[in-house]
């Protein structure tokens, strides 16, 4: 049987990084009111620990996106299949990714997608032309370095 994953991704603002990434991968991002509306009445989660986004809480410190065909556990809002978890860490990046995602659009797809994310915060690092390969490099809004293939 296959394992069950998520990626985490260590960040200083995980609300913001997960709504780039959101709009980035066409995920959707959770909604966690329900989990945080019982744990709110049980004394567990105070107001400082969450944030309301676009109508929806999610915790202050970790924010997760998901696979919009993937399904739900109602109960607390948390996705059941490809999921992108961010959470806080409290130093900034400060060396180049040992991991990272390539978002595979086709070479007929790249110039559109490199323009849309660096509307929505991503910087152009350089193009890559090799025998074999051929992509675009760039980082999120934290500096997260990604390719566009």
């Amino acid at each position: 049987m296959a394992v069950e994953w998520q990626l985490v991704v260590d960040c200083a603002d995980p609300v913001a990084l997960s709504l780039f990434w959101a709009r980035a991968l066409e995920y959707e991002p959770e909604d966690n009111t329900v989990l945080i509306d019982r744990l709110v009445a049980q004394g567990i989660v105070k107001e400082e620990d969450y944030r309301e986004v676009d109508g929806r809480k999610v915790f202050a410190t970790v924010v997760a996106i998901r696979h919009p065909d993937d399904p739900v556990d109602e109960t607390n809002g948390i996705g059941l299949g490809r999921r992108v978890l961010f959470q806080v860490v409290p130093e900034p990046k400060t060396v180049k990714n040992r991991v990272h995602l390539d978002l595979k659009v086709g070479p007929e797809r790249r110039a559109d997608t490199v323009r849309r994310l660096e509307e929505l915060g991503a910087t152009y690092v350089r193009s890559v032309e090799e025998p074999g390969a051929s992509h675009v490099c760039m980082r999120d809004p934290e500096g997260n370095e990604f390719d566009v293939q």
